[in-house]
């Protein structure tokens, strides 16, 4: 089975704040449901039940699992759902409230109905979750399944292969960096390109350019959200949001008003990448780039790359994001970008690197440069941790978004001031990276049991 996923399966539109303990776990529990109807059993239900182990049952109150898990069953998808009708799915739920599964057959859920088991977990993945629906009295549930989140929104059910049911495949399969730079070598083209090529048998020449232009504009439409946006993010934590003050300062600067001629390209990406995991931590619409933890950096990359580079336009755009699938796809085959499995270094590390290899691609960068930027900034995140404080997508989180929007603009700069060549190849560190996450102790992989999360009080 190839490494390439789709751009338009990794870049799935959604809502915060998290794209495996949200937009995932919505998609198990619709999931559960629709296999139901197709079996014809959903009528028979009176009851369902759902357990959340390991990292969902650890940070899942945060993350907004349980409202999540209640909008699935009753056929909300993350892609079109209005977030408001998301929260207080669970959590504003009386002892005996009405639930219509798939919006037709009415059953009675309570809180309690949705279990927590943070010290369980499932050998298939960290972030699993098993739903059982009950029929009458029977002491036997009629139907019981359990999925893996296993990242970016991705789910698999238990039982299910990584490789099974491949509907087609790709007229130009890889599996590693230097196989992808082999046929870039072979066909004289760049990242984007091959991903071009393996996405038309799929979704056709115009349908991928439509996907591509859906997926930017959602990310634009989140940044302009989330720069015009003040408030305080729920949660408890009462973290402001920053990124309409920064923008209105920005904007003093480019008028003349304040600080006139001051350079302000980095704090502009800084704003960008803060705009969108604010709308994130606020359970907003935004894009999985690859999760939705790391969402804001491939957004602010792009928009920076909009404003400050003479000639961008649309169509590198969607070179842009092309490129970053590319990338994508080779750590999601070959290590993971689940912070339940590999910490942060899995996800913001992983969006670091696509951005970084986008960039340079939209730059101008050769094939190896584009690996060369893509393995500087996925090398300097090896080892980080996963350690929301409180449970949520807010501290370190949204900060760490606008480092590493820096840190990928550095890596691209970086690898244009070389021919490609370099020690470490893109292959390596992602093998790695692989292998820091198993090393990582649990505590440090989205529990909330370690680092920050036990060393900042709260309150």
């Amino acid at each position: 089975m190839t490494a390439f996923v789709s751009a338009l399966d990794l870049f799935s539109i959604g809502i915060g704040p998290s794209s495996s303990h949200t937009v995932g776990p919505m998609r198990a529990a619709r999931a559960f449901a629709a296999g139901m109807a197709a079996l014809g059993l959903l009528d028979r239900v009176d009851r369902v039940e759902v357990t959340l182990y390991g990292s969902l049952g650890a940070t899942g109150l945060g993350h907004g699992t349980p409202d999540a898990v209640v909008a699935g069953l009753r056929g909300l998808e993350p892609h079109d759902c209005d977030p408001d009708e998301v929260r207080g799915c669970w959590s504003a739920m009386d002892p005996d409230t009405p639930v219509r599964l798939l919006g037709t057959r009415e059953i009675r859920m309570s809180p309690a109905d949705i279990a927590l088991e943070p010290r369980t977990r499932l050998p298939g993945h960290p972030n699993a979750l098993t739903l059982r629906a009950w029929a009458g009295a029977s002491p036997l549930p009629l139907v019981e399944e359990t999925y893996y989140s296993v990242g970016g929104g991705f789910i698999r059910r238990e039982g299910e292969t990584a490789a099974e049911a491949e509907a087609l495949r790709h007229p130009l399969p890889y599996d590693t960096a230097a196989e992808l730079i082999a046929l870039c070598d072979e066909y004289g083209v760049g990242l984007a390109d091959i991903a071009r090529y393996n996405e038309v048998p799929v979704h056709g020449e115009s349908g991928i350019d439509t996907g591509l232009d859906a997926i930017w504009a959602a990310m634009h439409e989140c940044v302009e959200h989330g720069l015009g946006t003040r408030g305080t993010l729920p949660g408890g934590l009462r973290v402001k949001r920053r990124a309409p003050e920064i923008r209105e300062r920005l904007e003093a600067c480019d008028d003349g008003r304040v600080d006139a001629g001051r350079d302000t390209s980095t704090e502009w990406l800084h704003a960008y990448a803060l705009a969108v995991n604010e709308e994130n931590a606020a359970g907003g619409r935004v894009v999985t780039a690859p999760t939705n933890g790391a969402a804001g950096i491939l957004p602010a990359v792009g928009h920076y790359y909009l404003r400050f580079v003479p000639g961008a336009d649309a169509a590198g755009i969607r070179t842009f994001l092309l490129t970053a699938s590319a990338i994508a796809s080779l750590v999601k085959k070959n290590a993971s970008i689940s912070g339940a499995e590999g910490g942060c270094q899995a996800e913001v590390g992983s969006a670091c690197a696509m951005a970084a290899g986008a960039l340079c691609a939209v730059l101008g960068g050769t094939p190896r440069q584009v690996e060369n930027a893509a393995e500087i900034a996925m090398e300097h995140h090896l080892g980080l941790t996963c350690d929301p404080v409180g449970g949520l997508v807010q501290v370190p989180c949204i900060e760490r978004n606008a480092i590493a929007a820096s840190t990928a603009v550095s890596a691209a700069r970086l690898a244009l001031h070389g021919d490609g060549s370099h020690l470490v190849s893109l292959d390596a560190v992602i093998e790695t990276m692989r292998q820091t996450g198993l090393d990582m102790m649990t505590k440090y992989k989205e529990t909330s049991e370690g680092g920050l999360a036990v060393n900042v009080v709260e309150c």
